[in-house]
């Protein structure tokens, strides 16, 4: 069940390639793979549409019910 919505899925993508790219632009240190991390979770969830926080949340960014 879906329950990330299209702006949230595009910002999702920005903000994760975001966090990736600085990995290259900044260095490799602890903080940055974090970074990394989260980035890659954020494309992940955005490609699928489905953000687990967001179901223990109970909110919801798209419109389908």
């Amino acid at each position: 069940m879906s329950n990330v919505g299209g702006f949230d899925r595009v910002l999702r993508i920005i903000i994760g390639v975001v966090l990736i790219s600085l990995l290259y632009f900044i260095g490799q240190s602890t903080w940055m793979w974090v970074a990394a991390a989260v980035g890659a979770i954020l494309i992940l969830t955005a490609l699928v549409g489905f953000c687990p926080l967001y179901r223990v949340l109970g909110m919801r960014t798209n419109s389908a019910h």
